[in-house]
């Protein structure tokens, strides 16, 4: 790594940016959509760059233009950093939107349909006493979901996830120069950028964040004689969070558990949430939260069972507070859904959610509305897509992955918030439990087209098997080493 980069980490250790042990990762993330939704806030092409978690740039295929999400990384970054990266994703949305044409008819399915193919790549480092390790770089494409294909760095060669990738990865396999590239730019220029970025963003890398911890209870909705727990873990950074909900201080099998699975706040911070429903008394559990923040785990205990119709029951130092909150959200949710009415329903369709099984029969539904969610229960409300024992399903997908020597790091991390209106609907796109990818952080492209040929790694249409020969189609490679400062 050099005398130079070692004395860097040195430095930004001293500072307080790194933590023994701590890992770190800068990754890119690229999402396709196969048409035009046509919804606001959903576009057929988004590009991020998260560093920890935080996103530090993002474009979309609208306003066709690279931007920072960091205040430093404007400060810091030159104006031919955002413009030579505008370029650079312009050329990734047209290779990416080839690539999946390319695979819809692969797979053989209907280009009506919607489809989604993600890409993601980056690399990830860790720090002991002060000295960067090198701990992994990612190239990974999902399709629908589902693991498609993925970069062998050590071993400079693609892994096809499921047999209509075998003709992609004999193809690409024979890009040897193009591979070491790749390989070259995972292990050294990626992890160059990710220490420069840490640098510049030490401020607010360094700002740790407290969970706030609340618990809500109410009568089942399933079933009269059940009471429904909830535990909300809210505002905490970094986004690595252990909550269970106990009965006599054990916890509660993953599969008797909703989860929300942990979600961007929209200020850079996280929330999880879990529920389960019981028969017996309420005030026999407790909410049990460790962070890295505190040093005690956060407990808090339900009160004893609601009152029919009594709705939500707030356990905390702060319910005051929080109760005053509701109310004004309440007020400002009904103003909104008595607007909503009188428009005759304006504003459907416009927020949508990546369901867990599904995602194209799924993502065009939305978020219930008062018909479906009773205004005086709105914390009750459930807006995820949450399913029971999704913790138990990512284990064995961890598993699954660890077989294979792969990153399963990815399969934790949701990207962050994105601020606005139009980019909300997008993040929940993209950041649903399920999401469109479980093999994928989320979008990578390693670096940007630096030979300026936005035809490079085009994929053409038609070439199922059967059909045509891949080989009769001059295809590259994507060039993940182009990005250089211009991802």
């Amino acid at each position: 790594m050099g005398v130079g980069l070692v004395l860097l980490v040195s430095v930004l250790c001293a500072l307080g940016v790194c933590t023994v042990g701590e890992n770190h990762f800068l990754y890119y993330i690229y999402t396709g959509l196969s048409k035009d939704l046509n919804l606001k806030g959903v576009y057929e092409f988004t590009a991020l760059g998260l560093l920890d978690d935080r996103e530090i740039d993002y474009y979309n295929s609208k306003e066709q233009k690279k931007i920072p999400k960091q205040s430093w990384m404007m400060e810091k970054m030159q104006e031919d950093y955002w413009e030579k990266g505008t370029q650079s994703r312009k050329s990734k949305e047209q290779w990416l939107k080839d690539f999946l044409d390319t695979i819809i008819q692969q797979m053989n399915h209907s280009n009506q349909d919607l489809h989604v193919l993600q890409w993601r790549h980056g690399c990830e480092i860790d720090e002991s006493s002060g000295e960067v390790k090198f701990l992994r770089g990612i190239s990974e494409y999902s399709y629908d979901g589902s693991d498609f294909l993925y970069f062998d760095y050590e071993n400079m060669r693609w892994i096809a996830a499921v047999p209509q990738a075998e003709p992609t990865k004999r193809k690409w396999d024979n890009e040897t120069i193009v591979n070491q590239d790749a390989k070259r730019y995972l292990e050294k220029e990626c992890v160059d950028w990710l220490i420069k970025f840490m640098e510049y963003g030490k401020e607010t890398l360094r700002k740790h964040s407290p969970p706030a911890v609340y618990g809500f209870a109410k009568k089942s909705v399933s079933d009269s004689k059940k009471v429904s727990l909830t535990c909300l873990a809210t505002g905490f950074y970094p986004k690595d969070v252990d909550l269970s909900v106990r009965k006599f201080g054990t916890s509660i099998p993953d599969h008797l558990i909703t989860t929300s699975g942990v979600r961007p706040n929209e200020d850079g911070t996280y929330q999880l949430r879990k529920s389960a429903e019981i028969s017996d008394d309420p005030t026999d559990y407790d909410c049990n939260v460790h962070h890295s923040t505190i040093e005690e785990p956060a407990i808090k205990k339900w009160a004893a069972n609601p009152k029919t119709g009594s709705g939500l029951v707030l356990i905390g130092g702060v319910a005051g507070g929080v109760i005053v909150i509701l109310l004004i959200v309440l007020a400002v949710l009904f103003f909104v859904l008595k607007k909503k009415r009188m428009n005759g329903g304006a504003g459907r369709g416009q927020v949508i959610y990546a369901g867990p099984q599904d995602l194209s029969a799924r993502v065009l539904e939305i978020i219930p509305d008062a018909e479906q969610c009773d205004v005086k229960e709105f914390m009750s409300c459930d807006f995820s897509d949450s399913g029971k024992g999704s913790n138990s399903s990512r284990n064995s997908r961890e598993e699954s992955l660890s077989s294979n020597g792969r990153s399963t790091h990815s399969i934790n991390i949701l990207p962050p918030t994105f601020a606005g209106d139009d980019e909300e609907a997008q993040n929940r796109l993209i950041s649903a439990e399920r999401r469109f990818s479980k093999s994928m952080y989320l979008p990578p492209n390693l670096a940007g087209d630096d030979d300026g040929d936005e035809g490079q790694n085009r994929l053409v249409a038609g070439l199922t098997p059967g059909r045509q020969s891949w080989n009769s189609r001059n295809v590259s490679t994507p060039n993940l080493a182009f990005g250089r400062n211009d991802e």
